[in-house]
């Protein structure tokens, strides 16, 4: 039987019509009014939605991202065979564990936020993540170390993302082309917080307390934990794993290579995006991937799914 997988993103793709698709149905559009409506300091997630410069802001990204995840979720799982496995790239994971069963959407949706802010309070000077490829992994570690930076997220056996003060990965910009390497390039990212790394240190205590106060429920359907790609299903093992992930590396490379050891044979991105569908075909060709975000109706996306469960 063909094993299905399904990919929760992190930030970075947010759009304002990121809801568009799970508005077509009246259960999640039902859940998208109410997410929205949630007020976080002064603005509501719509207004939020609505402006860019609040889109992209950590405050109100992380709630926004795993909403609309949600949300597509919530718009198709009636239609879609029960997965064998989730994963989910850094706010993702949060994501993934309320895909699984194991967290109330609702609760979820108030772990982000809490998240976002306690993240938030860490930031005293500007931060930033900048993506390296090129470049080996011991390589980039050994860069960043010595120049007061964190690898924050490897996604390949030569592509990491890494994070720090906003001013020490503008002076170490020029020195990455000279590092050994192939067809090396960087590009930043439009997220302005060192996440997965020792600069998050100061949110763990509130993070932990957010955990606690949570109903986690066991689950069948495991959820890779993003920093060390192991299969979780058990209330201490999954705050276990959301918790090291708030300042420890994520190893999605290694989650990858998860889904493909435990035979997942089609993998579908719940979005906003395709970033996650696109690595996990590029890493591993013999898995068939999409997004929801390729598709213009939910129909489209459950035809596209029934033909992989058959095939």
């Amino acid at each position: 039987m063909n094993k299905f997988a399904l990919l929760c993103p992190g930030q970075g793709a947010q759009s304002a019509d990121m809801f568009a698709l799970a508005r077509q149905d009246a259960k999640a559009a039902s859940f998208v009014q109410d997410a929205l409506s949630h007020k976080i300091e002064q603005h509501t997630l719509a207004e939020a939605l609505s402006l860019p410069d609040l889109l992209f802001e950590n405050r109100y990204a992380q709630p926004l991202i795993v909403a609309a995840t949600l949300a597509n979720w919530l718009a198709l799982r009636d239609n879609l065979p029960k997965p064998d496995l989730v994963a989910g790239y850094s706010i993702g994971e949060i994501s993934a564990h309320a895909v699984s069963g194991s967290i109330d959407v609702q609760a979820t949706l108030q772990l982000a936020t809490t998240r976002a802010a306690l993240m938030q309070a860490c930031v005293y000077t500007p931060q930033g993540m900048l993506a390296v490829s090129g470049v080996a992994i011991t390589d980039i570690q050994e860069f960043a170390a010595s120049h007061d930076l964190h690898v924050a997220i490897i996604t390949a056996d030569n592509k990491t993302i890494i994070a720090g003060l906003a001013g020490k990965l503008s002076a170490a910009i020029p020195e990455i082309a000279r590092l050994p390497g192939h067809d090396i390039a960087y590009t930043e990212i439009a997220v302005h917080i060192a996440s997965h790394t020792p600069m998050m240190l100061a949110a763990a205590p509130g993070f932990a307390q957010a955990l606690n106060d949570i109903p986690l429920h066991e689950t069948d359907t495991p959820v890779l934990a993003g920093i060390n790609a192991e299969k979780v299903t058990k209330a201490v093992c999954i705050r276990s794993s959301l918790q090291a992930q708030l300042t420890q590396t994520i190893q999605w490379h290694a989650c990858m290579d998860a889904m493909a050891e435990s035979g997942i044979s089609y993998a579908l991105e719940l979005g906003p995006g395709s970033a996650l569908s696109k690595m996990l075909q590029a890493r591993h060709p013999q898995i068939a991937c999409r997004s929801i975000a390729d598709f213009r109706s939910l129909e489209g996306v459950v035809h596209w799914v029934q033909r992989q469960s058959e095939n």
